[in-house]
């Protein structure tokens, strides 16, 4: 099998509390370090990324952001997948989006469906769903596509919203959805209207586990920029010391 193929298949068969944890590398060291520590996969996270090359989330340049994508995948080795966060597509149409994220070696994406200026900040599910489809098709089974269900993170708290977003992405092609800052109490009502892998955000402190978290229907924990704060937070420390 393919290394996307290997990719796809961790997400499948897996025991309740037993989800796919896939750490957030934000450049080459940090991918190594995870990498040593027996991930067989990692998950970029774009606010990590941005705030390792000076930049505030949502404003890094799709040139670099690949860029950076490139360079943690050269860091690691031919047999752990990198699947890249690359926010709402950069703008860029389905094909030259997928063949520019293929060119840096990755084998998945997350891509959001937030809009400032749709309603509730969000962008019209229906539409979403067919610029996800557009995606797959410029795909094929190349990529392992993660889509983003943002209702949660704008404000909209009803599970069954997510629920109806999440199912017209997975109609669309989608191998995963993600309803990013989903509450621990909404999980078993997701996993009951969700076809397939849910990926859930956890805190890196461990409250709730990743354990938990797939006792109440995570398939697969991201961290997002939680694991940068806390190496911040440690450098931070030690820098102190120094002085």
């Amino acid at each position: 099998m393919s290394l996307v193929d290997d990719f796809r298949a961790l997400h499948h068969g897996r025991a309740p509390g037993d989800p796919l944890v896939l750490p957030g590398p934000w450049d080459a060291v940090s991918a190594r370090v995870f990498e040593e520590a027996g991930f067989p996969a990692l998950a970029t996270p774009s606010a990590g990324v941005a705030a390792s090359l000076g930049y505030a989330d949502g404003d890094v340049p799709a040139d670099e952001m690949f860029a950076a994508v490139a360079r943690i995948v050269r860091s690691v080795s031919g047999s752990v997948a990198v699947s890249a966060d690359i926010e709402g597509g950069y703008g860029l149409a389905p094909e030259e989006l997928v063949e520019r994220l293929l060119e840096t070696g990755a084998v998945g994406c997350n891509l959001e469906d937030s809009d400032p200026s749709g309603q509730d900040g969000l962008k019209d599910p229906r539409e979403q769903a067919d610029w996800l489809a557009e995606v797959r098709a410029a795909a094929g089974d190349r990529l392992f596509v993660n889509a983003r269900v943002d209702t949660f993170i704008r404000g909209v708290a009803d599970p069954a919203r997510a629920v109806e977003r999440a199912r017209l992405y997975v109609a669309a092609g989608a191998d995963c959805v993600y309803p990013i800052f989903a509450p621990p109490e909404a999980l078993p009502q997701l996993r009951a209207g969700i076809e397939g892998p849910v990926n859930v955000g956890a805190k890196p402190d461990g409250a709730p586990s990743p354990r938990e978290l797939g006792e109440l229907g995570a398939t697969r924990i991201t961290f997002g920029p939680g694991l940068l704060t806390r190496a911040t937070e440690a450098l931070r420390e030690i820098a102190g010391q120094l002085k």
